[in-house]
């Protein structure tokens, strides 16, 4: 009974896959010969260390980029973003009247600088490490040899697509307002949105997103009265800024728990003296006898809408005006992601890729749960255009000394990749 119920599903599969047309099975063709090839391209471009805070170096994969996107009939330009201390984003463009108008979202940085360790591009078997592999330049050889494959099949030809990768996703200039402008130009000129960040799978199952949630910072200083440590408590002299800080935390541990929600505390500091030496280093001194002045703390806020973020901010600003005897505080909330919901059009995108799952003979994706997801640049154009991420490489480790991507999973993902591509704008 087991082995006659497996021939049918593998019956429904091999008739799945052979509706493709003739020009589809010439694309997914054209994406299998070029397998190599991607690869290749991955291990150059991961082979350049371009940390968003190594300008030059994101200019030199924007320059590797840049010919293939040409030879593609792309007209490229980059975008200097200097004024935000960033090195600029890579525009490449078709303009056509074919289908809809899609925008391809990548990034060029990877959040490791010149100074990490972990540096250069090692294959073993069908995996690979090296800085950025998974997040994202996997993600960018895909997209490359998703739309080469079209091109060879003659299916680029009149459509109106737009490659807009940033050279500062993992820390984004400020103020927003401007390194990410452009993005939302493009954005409000299309009719669908593409991320290729990271692939995922949930219990072996391939899922896409079509939310995500925000990603904001805050920073938190406290004071108090230096005084001999005798005193802590008393009228004269309070409870210092380290209580007033860790009243603060343990507040906002307590009292603002709910779903969808995250508040983290990445660093910490306070003493008689404190010095913001960057945006990730505290320097304090003090002594133990010592009632501490000054107190410092910042973390992450992240939200599944920005009605959420709102009210959240708010009630962690009340929280922080409830000051112990003899201190103060204050918070402030920096730039950062926006949430990006769900809506029809992202659930449509959805629908649109699970016809090309299908036609392919894999299986339906689910939405990934926006909870398990990093927030992303698609989030910057979700108010203005449908959208879906998730369409790069399946990897591990993003972020992390020995990150590593399938280097067998990247033709399987470009050839689902390229056909939506071409479901889109034809």
């Amino acid at each position: 009974m087991l082995k006659s119920a497996l021939l049918v599903i593998l019956a429904s599969i091999v008739a799945s896959a052979q509706t493709l047309t003739p020009v589809q099975q010439k694309i997914v063709d054209a994406v299998n010969s070029d397998q190599e090839i991607s690869v290749q391209l991955l291990e150059k471009l991961v082979n350049i260390n371009s940390g968003t805070l190594n300008p030059t170096g994101v200019r030199k994969v924007a320059d590797v980029l840049r010919p293939g996107f040409e030879a593609l009939g792309f007209q490229c330009r980059f975008i200097p973003m200097d004024e935000v201390h960033r090195a600029g984003h890579l525009i490449a463009e078709r303009k056509g009247t074919h289908g809809k108008r899609v925008l391809l979202i990548g990034h060029m940085d990877t959040v490791f600088e010149p100074d990490s360790p972990f540096q250069k591009f090692v294959r073993t078997g069908n995996t690979a490490s090296g800085p950025g592999t998974a997040d994202m330049k996997g993600g960018l050889a895909i997209m490359i040899s998703a739309l080469k494959a079209l091109h060879s099949a003659g299916s680029l030809e009149g459509t109106n697509i737009t490659v807009f990768l940033t050279g500062d996703e993992e820390r984004h200039g400020d103020p927003v307002s401007i390194s990410r402008r452009d993005l939302v130009a493009a954005g409000r000129q299309s009719d669908a949105a593409l991320e290729f960040e990271g692939g995922v799978r949930v219990q072996g199952h391939d899922e896409a997103s079509i939310a995500r949630r925000s990603a904001y910072t805050w920073t938190l200083k406290t004071t108090g009265k230096a005084a001999h440590s005798s005193g802590v408590f008393g009228g004269s002299v309070g409870f210092g800024a380290i209580y007033e800080l860790t009243r603060i935390l343990d507040r906002f541990r307590m009292d603002l728990r709910e779903p969808g929600l995250t508040y983290n505390v990445g660093l910490i500091s306070g003493g008689s003296t404190l010095t913001a030496d960057s945006a990730t280093s505290l320097t304090s001194s003090g002594k133990s006898n010592i009632v501490p002045a000054l107190a410092q703390a910042s973390g992450d806020l992240r939200t599944v809408t920005e009605e959420q973020y709102e009210r959240v901010r708010k009630r962690m600003q009340e929280i922080v005006t409830q000051h112990l005897p003899g201190t103060g505080a204050e918070i402030d909330f920096g730039e950062g992601y926006p949430a990006m919901p769900e809506t029809p059009g992202n659930k449509a995108l959805l629908s649109d890729l699970n016809k090309v799952n299908r036609e392919l003979g894999l299986e339906v994706m689910e939405p990934f749960d926006p909870i398990m997801r990093g927030a992303g640049d698609l989030s910057f154009v979700a108010p203005y255009v449908a959208g879906i991420s998730g369409l790069g490489s399946f990897g591990k480790g993003a972020h992390a000394s020995g990150e590593t991507v399938e280097l067998n999973s990247q033709t399987y993902q470009t050839r689902r990749v390229a056909l939506f591509i071409h479901a889109l704008t034809h």
